[in-house]
């Protein structure tokens, strides 16, 4: 049986074999060189090396007069800005440095992205650890939310009893600024005030911050060293921590220059290489393999890799009177595998294919090959060293293990086997979808992407199906499973390419590698991907994202991919204010296209429609769509009752808005659609600005909570409008101006230009209701222009001017444009009924002006 006892117990011995003198020279260096500069010391070096272990190697030879600090990039909430900045917050302050301005500048940042809860003691992050915010916190007690920095600031002055210290937070000028700023760079601001702190303790005490596993956080950096912009907050925390040193770990060096020459200067790299001779022979020693040719021949061959080490005394602890010599890494782990039982062998050839598997997997494919796949088997296999264990009874094997058993399979039977398991992970798709909710093992999973990645490398998998299985994937996984997906179409056609280009598409040798289709051209596969991709982009609100991806619009729509992609485009556009032209497109679509795709393009050309004032037209080509649509497409139903339930509550009618809102909501539960439920919370939320003001600030916090999960900017965009407008109306007009920064912020991300016009036009009633008529005039003819540039909203524009009117801001421009815009709205019933709903509806957010 295999020892992984014995295993970590050699791991274990390997903490003391990192004393590499290069890397120690060039940390002490570095160390004494401390000045008020930032300073990097990439420690670069391949998975498995020992990264992680000699980072904390450093940290204990460290002076005990320098604080210290360690971020972990391999824990997922570590990627993120405001998590990571908490983490080396609590442990920066627990040695003693005072955080007071970046204390409140946090809570102001956290406010905002949590702006349902109350700032208290037990849900505000570190409010335990900081003086300020428990002073601040216990004096406030019971009063509502209130996140500007202004009233934080308000209450330091009387919670805070030094009087330099409560001056230093008062005059501060970044302090001063927090709340006119975006999220975004609030986030910015935050980082500063913590870089800032930093440095002023650095005269006392000298610090060092030690991150870890950077490529957890840049996975795929894009030709020449940039990254898709997930690093960006880690960046521009490092080039502000003057005073101290940080150590990062990875991979790949940091080319970090590619965006600013600078950071060439600040920058020291340091490689890790494998353990030296004498440590290999030490270890190799203590774990039990005492021949000295053995051990030399062990260590040459290893060249210093800590898993061939493992591996060797694995081997060796299975056959402790084995003979012969090891003289590369390959026959180390051939010699391994003589050790194993035929049947095992085989078996781990097979699973080697699969990136992730569990007993489900394993019995599958020991089926598929008649191989005894029993418990007993199971239990041996997953007990070797470089089974590597994952929650919930899912493992998977060493990437080096996986490259030299996969060696052994024919180009025919690799196929074979990613058939076999696409069809496991479909069957398991499956079972989630009309099973018993899923374990929290299979939460972690995506099937249908595992599902996706096997039919590519099985060349039977077509690219409409690819499109289907990402349709269902979002149900069972939410957006980052096709996210997922994507990027496995992504790499594939890289392989592809690349296995043309070394061998002008004849080597078979890279085509069994690389696993390239023979049935589905790459054309099609590159479709699925930009087409994929931009459903993405739009449902986080990048529009320019997707109209990048889609730059042709005259192609055919035939196909469900090619049609889709095409809706993706207009859509894009759409949001961009190119509003004719996104209905040209689906209206293409709508003629030209006889698949599943064509109930979507007539939901869209419903949509637009009614954008443009024709709700007449737009309700009736919705009952249209709705009678072809399918029985099992309950999504594309909830889009056409939600579309409806849009068009009455412009129209003012908000009962018959919430029925309809209802009746979505229904059908999106029916499909079990994530997306779908989270606009309908953004939904609930624009129709109780209406009706309801106090619940509706509720709702959008809710709707900014799950819209945030899924990254739709648009969506928060809205969802704050929402709030702010029922701020406005119950007379919080500084909680009301902060929502709105947060929507603008959000709507402008999103490119999303009408949202923003719309955002814009009640927030000059907000600027009525607080004296400043000017600006609340200029800002009405602003949105209207708008409006009319983006050829939407015409009963919007008639509101405008109906207001300014009133109010005494109307001018000879609005006129025009309310004159331009009057014909083209044909409303349910008579233009004047609905002049008379608005009118009333103006007034709720009208009066109490100052």
């Amino acid at each position: 049986m295999p020892i992984r006892p014995q295993y970590r117990r050699v791991s274990a011995l390997q903490r003391q074999f990192f004393n590499r003198e290069g890397i120690l020279a060039a940390y002490d260096e570095e160390l004494r060189g401390v000045a008020d500069r930032p300073r990097i010391l990439n420690v670069v070096g391949v998975g498995g090396i020992g990264k992680s272990r000699l980072l904390q190697e450093l940290r204990n030879r460290t002076p005990d007069h320098c604080r210290t600090a360690r971020l972990d990039l391999q824990l997922p909430t570590m990627r993120q800005q405001e998590d990571a900045l908490a983490v080396l917050r609590v442990e920066f302050g627990a040695q003693g440095v005072q955080f007071d301005r970046f204390d409140i500048a946090y809570a102001v940042l956290w406010q905002r992205v949590h702006p349902q809860l109350q700032l208290n003691p037990k849900t505000t992050p570190f409010a335990q650890e900081s003086e300020v915010l428990r002073s601040i916190l216990d004096d406030a007690m019971g009063l509502p939310v209130f996140g500007t920095a202004a009233g934080l600031m308000r209450l330091t002055g009387r919670a805070i009893t030094n009087r330099k210290r409560r001056q230093r937070i008062e005059s501060d000028p970044t302090l001063q600024e927090l709340d006119s700023l975006s999220t975004t760079e609030l986030g910015h601001a935050v980082s500063y005030l913590f870089a800032e702190e930093m440095r002023a303790s650095a005269a006392e005490r000298p610090y060092v911050l030690y991150v870890d596993a950077y490529e957890a956080l840049v996975p795929t950096p894009l030709p020449g060293g940039r990254s898709y912009g997930s690093d960006a907050w880690l960046r521009d925390l490092l080039g502000q921590l003057h005073g101290g040193l940080t150590v990062l770990a990875s991979r790949e060096e940091l080319r970090w220059a590619v965006y600013d020459p600078d950071w060439a200067s600040v920058i020291r790299r340091s490689e890790l290489d494998g353990l030296p001779m004498a440590a290999r022979l030490d270890l190799l020693a203590q774990a039990g393999i005492t021949e000295v040719p053995r051990q030399r021949s062990i260590a040459r061959a290893s060249e210093g890799l800590p898993f061939y080490l493992h591996l060797a005394v694995d081997t060796h602890l299975q056959n402790a009177a084995g003979r012969g010599s090891t003289g590369t890494a390959e026959e180390i782990v051939q010699r391994f595998l003589q050790h194993v039982s035929p049947d095992e062998v085989r078996i781990l050839e097979l699973l080697s294919m699969a990136r992730t598997f569990d007993f489900g997997v394993f019995r599958a494919v020991g089926r598929a090959f008649d191989l005894p796949a029993n418990l007993l088997i199971w239990e041996s296999l997953t007990a070797y060293s470089f089974a590597y264990p994952l929650p919930e009874g899912w493992f998977r094997l060493h990437q080096l293990m996986i490259g030299a058993l996969q060696r052994h399979l024919s180009p025919a039977v690799r196929r074979h086997v990613h058939g076999v398991l696409r069809t496991h992970w479909e069957g398991l798709a499956d079972r989630m979808e009309h099973g018993p909710a899923r374990s929290p093992g299979l939460a972690r999973l995506s099937p249908l992407r595992e599902a996706v990645f096997h039919g590519l490398h099985a060349g039977d998998i077509a690219a409409e199906e690819i499109q289907r299985h990402a349709d269902r994937a979002v149900v069972l996984n939410g957006r980052q499973a096709v996210d997922g997906i994507v990027k496995d179409l992504r790499d594939h056609l890289a392989e592809t390419q690349d296995a043309a280009d070394g061998a002008n598409g004849s080597r078979p040798e890279a085509t069994a590698a690389g696993g390239r289709t023979g049935h589905e051209a790459p054309d099609s596969v590159r479709d699925a991907a930009d087409c994929l991709e931009a459903e993405a982009r739009l449902d986080q609100g990048d529009a320019s994202g997707a109209i990048a991806l889609t730059p042709r619009l005259d192609r055919p729509v035939r196909s469900l991919v090619s049609a889709r992609l095409a809706l993706a485009g207009a859509n894009a556009r759409r949001i961009a204010g190119e509003s004719a032209l996104a209905a040209s497109i689906f209206e293409r679509v709508w003629e030209g296209h006889d698949g599943a795709a064509r109930t979507t393009a007539g939901y869209c050309m419903a949509d637009i429609r009614m954008w443009q004032g024709d709700f007449h037209g737009a309700f009736a080509l919705a009952e249209e769509v709705h009678g072809i649509c399918a029985p099992e497409d309950a999504v594309t139903r909830g889009d056409l009752k939600r579309l409806m339930h849009l068009g009455h509550r412009f129209l003012m009618d908000f009962d018959g808005a919430a029925r309809l809102l209802a009746e979505a909501e229904a059908e999106y539960r029916t499909a079990r659609s994530v997306i779908g439920s989270a606009n309908i919370r953004t939904n609930e939320a624009e129709l109780y600005a209406f009706s309801d003001p106090v619940a509706a600030v509720e709702a959008a916090a809710a709707a900014v909570e799950v819209q945030r999960d899924l990254g739709a900017q648009h969506e928060i965009g809205k969802a704050f409008t929402a709030m702010a407008m029922a701020q406005t109306r119950l007379g919080q007009y500084e909680r009301a101006a902060s929502s709105y920064l947060n929507a603008n912020a959000a709507l402008d991300r999103a490119g999303y230009r009408s949202g923003r016009a719309r955002a814009d036009m009640f927030r000059a009633f907000l600027l009525h209701r607080i004296g400043e008529r000017a600006a609340a005039g200029e800002l009405l003819l602003h949105a209207a222009r708008e409006f009319e540039a983006c050829e939407v909203y015409p009963s919007l524009i008639l509101a405008i001017h109906s207001a300014a009117e009133g109010l005494g801001l109307g001018g000879e421009e609005l006129t025009a444009l309310a004159d331009r815009a009057r014909p083209t709205v044909r409303p349910l019933g008579s233009l004047e009924e609905l002049q008379g709903r608005m009118d009333a509806v103006l007034a709720m957010f009208l009066e109490g002006a100052a």
